[in-house]
C-alpha cells in the first residue's frame, strides 16, 4: 500500500476509536505496556469469544465501501469464514467481516493458514495492529492479498504510523485457489515474513521494526476509491469469502505448538 493510501485506511481506524472503545469488551482496551496474551493455537472448531472480538456496526472511513457486520463472521466446515456481501447497513451497500483478539501479543511467531477471497477491489488481510484506541502509537505488521491479483501477497509494517515498507511476494497457485501458510517471526532486532515456509522478506533495521504489543486481526473489506491499489471494485453478485483454518502465536523460547508450525523448523 502506498503511504498516502495507508494513511487513509489507518486514519479510518483512528476515526472510529471513540466508538469502538465503547463497543469493545474491557479486555480489548486494557492499558499497559506488556503483552496480555500468551501462546495459543486456534483451529476454529468454534469461535472463542473470550479470545476474539467481532467488529460490528461501523466502517473505517470513506475509502471502505462496506460496514463491519457480525453476521458476516461464522464457523463452517471447520473454518472461520469472513464474508463480503451486498447488504445495506447504514450508509454502505455492502457488509463485511472482521475479527480481532481481545488481548495483545508481543515478540514471537505469528502463523495463519487461510484462503483469500476472490474479486477486484477486495482485501483479505491477516495483520497485527495497535494504535490510538488503546492509547498507544500506531504499530502494525501486515499480510494483505488484493483480489485484483491473488498470485501475490503484500507484506508491510508500520512504526508510529510510518509505513512505506511494502514488498510483494508470490503465492504460487493463487492465494484464493487453496489454503496457504503465512507467518512472521517478530524479534526485537529482526522481523521475518514467510509464505508456505519460504522466507520472503527480512527486516533488520531497528527503525523499521514495531515495538508495541498488538492485537491480531483477520479482515475482508472492499473499496470504491482505492482502485489504483486494490483494483476497480466489481461485485460478482455472489458473496465473497475468506476462509481461515488455523491461527497460532508462539512466544519466544517456547516449543512449537503443532507439527506444521514454522517454529519446529527454525533456529
Amino acid at each position: 500500500m502506498t503511504t498516502s493510501k495507508n494513511c487513509m485506511y489507518r486514519l479510518g481506524l483512528v476515526s472510529i476509536a471513540l466508538m469502538s472503545a465503547f463497543l469493545m469488551p474491557q479486555a480489548a482496551s486494557a492499558q499497559d505496556d506488556q503483552p496480555t496474551g500468551g501462546s495459543f493455537v486456534d483451529n476454529f472448531e468454534h469461535l472463542d469469544t473470550s479470545r476474539w472480538y467481532i467488529s460490528d456496526g461501523w466502517n473505517n472511513g470513506p475509502h471502505q465501501n462496506c460496514t463491519w457486520s457480525r453476521k458476516q463472521v461464522g464457523i463452517k466446515d471447520g473454518t472461520l469464514q469472513l464474508q463480503f456481501v451486498q447488504s445495506k447497513i447504514g450508509e454502505r451497500n455492502y457488509a463485511c467481516g472482521e475479527i480481532q483478539t481481545t488481548k495483545r501479543y508481543g515478540y514471537g511467531t505469528y502463523e495463519a493458514r487461510y484462503r483469500t477471497a476472490t474479486g477486484p477491489g477486495l482485501n483479505s488481510a491477516f495483520f497485527t495492529y495497535i494504535g490510538p484506541t488503546d492509547k498507544k502509537p500506531h504499530d502494525e505488521i501486515d499480510f494483505e492479498v488484493l483480489g485484483k491479483n491473488s498470485g501475490q501477497v503484500q507484506v508491510n509494517q508500520y512504526i508510529s504510523a510510518k509505513g512505506g515498507n511494502e514488498k510483494l511476494a508470490p503465492v504460487p497457485g493463487g492465494a484464493d485457489k487453496g489454503f496457504n501458510d503465512y507467518a512472521f517471526v517478530w524479534e526485537k532486532d529482526r522481523l521475518r515474513y514467510y509464505v508456505n515456509g519460504k522466507l520472503v522478506q527480512e527486516v533488520t533495521d531497528p527503525s523499521k521494526i514495531p515495538t508495541n504489543p498488538q492485537k491480531i486481526f483477520f479482515s475482508l473489506w472492499g473499496t470504491d476509491t482505492l482502485s489504483g491499489w486494490m483494483g476497480k471494485f466489481a461485485y460478482s453478485g455472489e458473496p465473497a469469502t475468506m476462509e481461515i483454518r488455523r491461527v497460532a502465536f508462539t512466544a519466544p523460547g517456547e516449543k512449537c505448538l503443532f507439527p506444521e508450525s514454522i517454529t519446529c523448523k527454525l533456529d
